[in-house]
């Protein structure tokens, strides 16, 4: 397989104004997260810039998109020096720098809005579980909910919508046991079904996204910390790797 890709974002493009959003995300991953940090899937660099305001030893960002690529690459370059981050940036598919990454010793790997891109989804945590050191975790955010999945997810290259059990033995196959495996965004289950299964929209805007993280998101994350959802529109998913493995 080649190791750069001609798809260019345009989902991504759209989320990066979802600040909140990622801020959320990044909430709720925080108490799990190490120092020495790949991010697989980097797009433009909106999450990976959230990243380095929490501090870091190491920042490894991959993005086999070279148009994304290229853009990463300047944002980040363009980031204040923050302590003794390292910062380095892949234009590749994970597995075609997985040994590259392995002598990096990564004790977190992050895919956010990612691992639905990737048909092989099961070789692909394999080889995470390869790259991880030992007890160090992997962290998912993947849409969920199969019966969402539309036209609109295929045209942005959504090989699925994952249920949370599937995901989670997906990754107990790979030798990953789930600390964390959560439905998250149940307010957006309703907007979603509308706006892409019985309106077919085409795209996603970054209006609607600019509108939603500014009204909806805030209060829905209050709310959802109080009470966790029995459905959500996506999974956010921690699950850590054996010690001695």
């Amino acid at each position: 397989m080649s190791e750069t890709v001609t798809y260019v974002g345009r989902d991504l493009e759209a989320m990066s104004f979802a600040e909140n959003y990622h801020r959320w995300i990044l909430r709720l991953f925080n108490p799990y997260l190490g120092r020495r940090l790949v991010e697989v899937g980097a797009g433009t660099g909106s999450f990976s810039e959230l990243l380095l305001e929490r501090g870091a030893e190491m920042l490894a960002a991959v993005e086999p998109s070279a148009e994304m690529h290229r853009a990463l690459t300047r944002r980040l370059a363009g980031q204040p020096a923050r302590g003794a981050t390292t910062v380095k940036t892949y234009c590749a598919l994970f597995r075609a720098v997985s040994e590259q990454l392995r002598a990096e010793q990564p004790d977190s790997i992050l895919y956010v809005n990612v691992m639905e891109h990737v048909r092989d989804d099961e070789g692909e945590l394999a080889a995470i579980e390869q790259t991880l050191c030992p007890g160090g975790c992997l962290f998912v955010f993947v849409p969920a909910l199969r019966w969402l999945y539309g036209s609109f997810d295929e045209q942005i290259g959504h090989f699925r919508r994952y249920a949370k059990t599937e995901l989670e033995e997906k990754c107990r196959r790979a030798g990953l046991r789930p600390i964390l495996s959560e439905y998250f965004d149940c307010a957006g289950i309703v907007p979603w079904w509308v706006k892409y299964r019985v309106l077919k929209s085409p795209r996603l805007g970054p209006g609607t996204v600019k509108f939603y993280d500014r009204f909806v998101v805030p209060a829905e994350e209050a709310l959802e910390s109080l009470i966790r959802p029995p459905l959500g529109k996506n999974i956010i998913l921690v699950a850590e790797k054996r010690q001695g493995h």
